[in-house]
């Protein structure tokens, strides 16, 4: 577990710091619209994210069963497939989304000068899709055959080059807003994509371009367990699309500000637990793949227990210190200490984070993509959508902050049920195993 998350963690973490250090550069230095523009937008970037997890873990879901397998022949095929899947898929991005930009933030709530800088902001970011797609997509490749710590290492390049540039590009750039930290990200993920190309074609000691071209036969696995995965992306656009509105209807236009930095920091929180289940994905498909069934429940296991504990670490953390992390993102201090209450209620039960993505990515791993999206579509908009419509009837804006962690305690008890269930069917697989054995 160590071996194999550690450096993912720190990688993901690194990624997880793009969006945080940018509201934090945009929230002290632009000021409140501005943060809330980025805030209405980010959403919205939730597509690239998409794209990259759709293309990324369906391809290394493959290509860790094809190593397990002992299959070169799908092993040679996962990089020229992925690259035009990813160029395909971020030109409809650009497409669809520059036109489309100011409809996306009025499915926000933002208006005036939020909207229009919003706009600016979300239309640069797609610009840069190709890029993004790329780079985050290959390093989940670079993840699944073991090579943890050049991913991380590309993707910390990436973040602290990204961490320089933003201040540079608003001091230079003062008129242009948040579009400047746009700006900013696009150069670094220009330079990630690169350095992650030279690898793929000059370094990777087993997974290497022959040939750019579409592969029919490898695209059912890749959408079937790449989709779930995507799924949590999409269906979180839609969340945050009617979190946000329905905040701004029964608390007015400052709970855009204070949900985005809400999010910003449950995003930076959540980005290390979701590391540790790319530690777990190909430890998973890979014992999988080479049937060695208890071990994967083994390993499962103790992936849950460390990611337990380090969503613990961040639970802690965000109880104790809700005012000092919100005033880093808003300036404002009534709007601060109107936002803690809240802040708090929606961490509540963050601890059970780590058994819930664990679960997730377990299916995932196991090339059972329908189950991980089951729970991926309960959780981001099946349950949650209807909490968050209703609740604030009865509660006002409270009830919009309640039922994040309201939906995910309904979605962790169903998360488990099914789990158990998993672990009966792994048994049986064992033992028919030993069986054949004998």
């Amino acid at each position: 577990m160590v071996k194999l998350s550690l450096p993912a963690i720190l990688g993901q973490f690194v990624v997880g710091l793009y969006s945080f250090v940018d509201s934090i550069y945009v929230g002290q230095m632009v000021g409140v619209d501005a943060m809330s523009a980025v805030s209405a937008a980010s959403p919205f970037v939730l597509i690239n994210n998409g794209i990259a997890v759709l293309v990324g873990m369906g391809s290394g879901s493959v290509l860790s069963r094809a190593v397990g397998a002992k299959d070169d022949e799908t092993v040679d095929k996962i990089m020229g497939n992925l690259a035009v899947l990813v160029v395909l898929l971020s030109a409809l991005v650009m497409a669809v989304g520059i036109p489309l930009a100011p409809f996306f933030l009025k499915l926000s709530g933002a208006e005036g000068q939020v909207l229009e800088m919003g706009v600016v902001y979300l239309r640069t970011i797609y610009c840069g899709s190709i890029f993004v797609n790329f780079m985050q997509s290959a390093n989940m490749i670079m993840r699944s055959e073991g090579r943890m710590g050049t991913a991380m290492g590309i993707m910390a390049f990436g973040a602290i080059l990204n961490i320089i540039l933003d201040p540079i590009f608003i001091l230079i750039l003062p008129d242009r807003g948040p579009q400047a930290v746009a700006l900013a990200t696009i150069i670094s993920q220009f330079c990630q994509a690169a350095f992650t190309l030279y690898y793929f074609c000059k370094k990777s000691p087993s997974v290497r371009f022959h040939g750019i071209r579409l592969e029919p036969s490898l695209l059912p696995q890749i959408f079937s367990v790449g989709s779930s995965a995507a799924l949590m992306q999409i269906m979180m656009l839609v969340q945050m699309t009617v979190v946000y509105n329905t905040a701004v209807k029964y608390g007015g236009a400052q709970q855009i500000a204070l949900m985005g930095a809400a999010q910003r920091v449950l995003q930076l929180a959540f980005v290390p637990i979701w590391g540790m289940s790319q530690g777990l994905q190909p430890a998973a498909g890979t014992n999988y793949g080479a049937k060695q069934f208890k071990r994967v429940k083994q390993m499962t296991n103790v992936f849950i227990l460390g990611s337990t504990c380090l969503a613990l670490v961040f639970f802690i953390l965000m109880q104790a210190f809700p005012q000092f992390i919100l005033s880093a993102f808003i300036k404002d201090a009534s709007i601060v200490a109107e936002g803690v209450g809240n802040f708090r209620l929606m961490y509540s039960i963050f601890p059970t984070y780590g058994l819930l993505i664990m679960t997730i990515t377990y299916f995932q791993s196991l090339g059972k993509g329908g189950k991980a999206g089951l729970l991926v579509m309960l959780r981001q908009i099946i349950l949650i959508v209807p909490l968050v419509l209703i609740l604030p009837r009865f509660m006002g804006v409270t009830g919009v902050w309640l039922a994040i962690p309201l939906n995910d305690a309904i979605v962790l008890i169903l998360a488990i049920v099914q789990m158990l269930r998993e672990y009966k069917l792994l048994a049986k697989e064992e033992a028919e195993l030993q069986y054949a054995h004998s």
